[in-house]
This record gives structure tokens, C-alpha cells and sequence, in this order.
């Protein structure tokens, strides 16, 4: 695949630029931040005017018709700004899982919402066993009727706080099929507690006591529909920890030609030179990296896809760890204050690494595909 942005992907990326440099400031984050909010209404409707919630849906249900790679351009962009809204959560990955799961009538109802900004729908799959994985699933569906009644737990609902609806996965009694179901966030029998993640975002923990689910809110895709919502959602937020590192290692650098230690400024010393180099190569691993994911998700077969997904996740999760803890000791004692910017991002790059499944548990599923290849 060629990866040079075409002349509407560079205005794309140009776009998403301007703003999170003119109206996302640090300053203005953290005031999101100690708001306790989880992002803005007005931001997340400017998102939908200028088009970037609908990028990468069917042009049939309210879309634009573009691609991953146009996911991946504003994920990157919005991670500079280390921007609060659940675009993640909700524009990519219960949007790309209805896209994949939905019926007919679902995404005709639903799409278009989500396309304008008025709907949020969040993806309810993580649970305490899974740990970000898809699998196991504990949160049963009895079968009722037509539809089917939910007991169980979902963990780390991204983009919960202001979703009116929920895809819940759940393991069907009595048969080995996973099920997508659609629940409405006032239903009876579900409780939500919203969580405070470290690095200034919300996710919920959702608990189903007889939760209800009509015959017309059954999805029709299963962990198929899942895996694919997973894989747009894992290489947006490789893409996100991308645009993080860019501006961490321009943080960085600004600050070492302006701090002065000795008469000189301090990127005149060759060993912290060394480490800025150090910083740019995983950075760039990393991009490569989230190259390869982009392609895999287009071309490979689902073995393939998984693996290379998951080989993404834990690499490109380890570079803006590495990276992000380099800009905080560059920068010093002030790097450790809330105050300035840079220890955010390190935050950040923590709390990613745990999202969608840890570094571990991807390097787990990678060292099981070659265990199979071996194998055969």
C-alpha cells in the first residue's frame, strides 16, 4: 500500500491540525480535565460538522465512504492534543462493530446518528477475565422469547459516559456462540459506574441484573463483527500514540534548545542528543509499524490480520512508553508537574497499553500464532 496522503488526506490531516493546535491548548485540556466530564459536547458536534465521525462509514448510511487510513489520519492528529472525547470509543469502535454486526434496519436507524453527532453508542465487551481481549465472555443471554435477558459484567466501556446505547457481547446459555446485542442505556436491571481513567478520560463498568434485549435489537454478526470493530480500534489508537510521540519528541527538543545549563543551551550535549535519537527511531518504528497494520487490515486473511494486529499493539505500545518517559527525564523535574505538559502524555501512553488488551497479552496471542505455524 502507498502511504502518501493524497491531496484530500493531506487537507484532512491539515484540518484536524489546525484545531487541535487553535482550540484544544493544554490550557484548555485542562480545564476538560478538572471539569470531570470526559470531553465537550460543543467539541464532539464540531468533530461531527467537520466530518470526522462519519470518515470511515457507508456513504449509504450517512457516511463519507473513506477508509481506515482516514481514521488513522485524525487518531494521530487528536493524539497530539491528547484530546478527551471518546472518538475512540465511540466513533470507531461501536460504529466500525455496528457497521460490521448491524442489520439492515440497525444501521439505517442508527448510522446516520452517529454520523451527525447525535447518538453516542459505546462497545460494552471488556470484562475482568478478559482483560481487553474478546474473548472469554461471561456475560450470559438466556434465551426469552424472541429476544434474550442479560446477567453479567462488561469492564472499561470506552465512551460510555454519554452513550445512549451499548453493544454488549454475550456468551448465549446452552450454545458456543457469541451474540451482539443492542441495549439501551436506561434499561431496567443495568447499573453503570463511571471510572476516572489516569489520564484524564472515563470509561464505565456496566453490571446486568435481568437486563431485557427485544427481538429487533439482536445483531446479526457475532465475534466476527467484534474482531472487526477491535481491528479498526486497535490501529486507531496506534495511531493516536503516534501523533502522541510526534509531539512529545517537538516538546522535548524546544525545551533542550532553550534550557541552558553551563552557558549552553542543553541540547548542545551530545548524550542527550543521543537519547532525542533514540526517541525519534522508536518513533518511527512505530509508524512503520502502524503502516503494516493499515495493510494488514486491508489485504491479510483473519489469522494474519490478528496476529500482525496484535504484533502492532504491543510494539507501537511500548515505543510511546519509551518515548513519552524519555521526554519526561529530558525535561527534568519540571517534566514530573501537572502543570506542564509532557508528563501527560506519558500518562496517556500507560493508560493505552492497557486498553484493547495489554503489551503481554498481545505478545501472547503472537507467540500462540507461531506456536501454530510452527505446527503445521
Amino acid at each position: 500500500m502507498d502511504f502518501t496522503l493524497n491531496s484530500e488526506q493531506q487537507l484532512l490531516q491539515d484540518s484536524v491540525r489546525r484545531y487541535v493546535d487553535k482550540a484544544y491548548g493544554f490550557e484548555t485540556r485542562t480545564a476538560l480535565v478538572n471539569a470531570k466530564q470526559g470531553g465537550s459536547a460543543g467539541n464532539w458536534q464540531t468533530f461531527a460538522e467537520n466530518g470526522w465521525l462519519m470518515a470511515d462509514l457507508p456513504e449509504e448510511y450517512g457516511g463519507l465512504g473513506g477508509s481506515l487510513i482516514d481514521t488513522a489520519i485524525i487518531a494521530q492528529e487528536l493524539g497530539r492534543g491528547l484530546v478527551l472525547e471518546p472518538y475512540l470509543g465511540c466513533a470507531v469502535l461501536a460504529a466500525q462493530t455496528l457497521v460490521a454486526g448491524g442489520t439492515t434496519a440497525q444501521k439505517e436507524r442508527l448510522l446516520p446518528q452517529l454520523a451527525d453527532g447525535s447518538l453516542r453508542i459505546a462497545l460494552a465487551y471488556s470484562e475482568p477475565e478478559s482483560r481487553g481481549m474478546p474473548e472469554p465472555v461471561s456475560l450470559r443471554a438466556e434465551k426469552s422469547g424472541d429476544g434474550y435477558v442479560l446477567q453479567g459484567r462488561k469492564s472499561l466501556v470506552l465512551g460510555a459516559r454519554d452513550a445512549q446505547h451499548f453493544i454488549v457481547s454475550a456468551q448465549v446459555s446452552g450454545v458456543k456462540e457469541i451474540k451482539l446485542l443492542l441495549v439501551d442505556a436506561n434499561s431496567a436491571g443495568l447499573k453503570r459506574q463511571a471510572l476516572p481513567l489516569h489520564d484524564g478520560t472515563w470509561a464505565e463498568e456496566l453490571t446486568f441484573d435481568g437486563v431485557q434485549v427485544g427481538a429487533d435489537n439482536v445483531m446479526e454478526g457475532g465475534l466476527a463483527a467484534l474482531r472487526a470493530g477491535l481491528a479498526h480500534g486497535i490501529v486507531t489508537l496506534c495511531a493516536d500514540l503516534v501523533g502522541a510521540m510526534e509531539k512529545t519528541i517537538e516538546l522535548t527538543a524546544e525545551y533542550l534548545k532553550t534550557r541552558q545549563q553551563f552557558g549552553v543551551a542543553i541540547g548542545n550535549f551530545q548524550a542527550l542528543q543521543h537519547r532525542m535519537a533514540d526517541m525519534a527511531a522508536e518513533m518511527e518504528l512505530a509508524r512503520s509499524m502502524l503502516h503494516a497494520a493499515l495493510a494488514s487490515v486491508a489485504n491479510d486473511d483473519a489469522a494474519t490480520r490478528q496476529k500482525t494486529l496484535s504484533a502492532a499493539k504491543a510494539l507501537v505500545c511500548r515505543a510511546a512508553k519509551f518515548v513519552c518517559g524519555q521526554g519526561i527525564q529530558l525535561h527534568g523535574g519540571i517534566g514530573m508537574t501537572e502543570e506542564y505538559a509532557v508528563g501527560h502524555y506519558y500518562k496517556h501512553a500507560i493508560v493505552a497499553d492497557l486498553l484493547l488488551g495489554s503489551s503481554d497479552r498481545h505478545d501472547a496471542v503472537c507467540a500462540a500464532a507461531l506456536q501454530d505455524e510452527m505446527r503445521s
